[in-house]
């Protein structure tokens, strides 16, 4: 069986609607999916329709800071209607909210004007993010592509690079489990620690009660699902697993297309 549960719909920052991303799903073979939007349920208030060979599995990507780096914490298997998912989108949007505004503020003092204005609209929810916002600089003739929107004004330490001040690990973590979740550290490779700093950030994640962390996530060579299956193994950790699909035009993010999770690791679903 194909589980990928790590994905993205055009509620957070993927260009699919719910219903695309699940009739892409079936198409590609996916056996269970999760739709795991940053920041925000609003995918699970209409649960998309399914066909009878596919199986839907609640969940949402948080936000959250570890020693200054932005780290994400897959939530699985959530009830996204409960009290704390409720708190927990909620504050993440204010946040969210207000990064988006000094984001535009300083698109303004370079000569943009109207970029949150320009960014919302091109969202389909109150999610904004830099894709929506690199999206309208397309749209206005600023730059002529969403990679050259990044490279000049919205990625790392450019004007658009702006800190954001998201909820604690702790609290993020205490989220997920109150609505009945397993908590996963996502995508762990991403963040470019070193094996002694990435240790560290998996000693920190457990102590704050998380549960899980992805040991596949999208396509990756044999020797760093090697090297996350033997830190996974080390740490006592369960193992996910999933694509972070965004959009259909990335081969190595796409709806199922990844590696089995290595032999020995205690698979995340267990839990389910």
């Amino acid at each position: 069986m194909i589980f990928d549960l790590h994905s993205h719909t055009s509620c957070s920052d993927g260009v699919l609607s719910p219903q695309e991303l699940v009739s892409r799903a079936i198409e590609r073979g996916v056996d269970v999916l999760s739709i795991t939007d940053h920041d925000t349920v609003d995918a699970w208030k209409s649960p998309p329709a399914v066909h009878d060979k596919l199986t839907l599995i609640p969940g949402v990507e948080f936000s959250t800071q570890w020693v200054s780096s932005g780290i994400h914490i897959v939530g699985l298997n959530i009830d996204p209607a409960s009290d704390a998912m409720e708190e927990g989108v909620r504050f993440q949007t204010r946040a969210r909210m207000g990064r988006a505004l000094r984001i535009s503020e300083n698109l303004e003092k370079k000569g943009i004007k109207g970029a949150y204005e320009g960014a919302l609209k091109r969202s389909v929810s109150d999610y904004v993010g830099r894709p929506h916002f690199a999206q309208y600089l397309v749209d206005t003739g600023r730059v002529n592509s969403i990679q050259a929107a990044f490279k000049k004004y919205l990625g790392a330490g450019k004007v658009g690079d702006v800190k954001q001040h998201w909820a604690e690990m702790e609290q993020v973590i205490q989220w997920i489990r109150d609505a009945g979740g397993t908590a996963v550290l996502a995508h762990p490779l991403q963040y470019r620690f070193t094996s002694t700093r990435l240790k560290r950030l998996l000693d920190y994640f457990i102590g704050a009660g998380g549960q899980a962390m992805e040991v596949i996530s999208g396509r990756q060579e044999a020797q760093q699902a090697g090297f996350l299956a033997r830190l996974c193994l080390e740490k006592k950790l369960l193992a996910s697993c999933g694509s972070d699909f965004h959009r259909p035009d990335t081969a190595w993010a796409e709806l199922g297309s990844f590696a089995p999770l290595p032999a020995g690791l205690k698979p995340v679903w267990d839990s389910f």
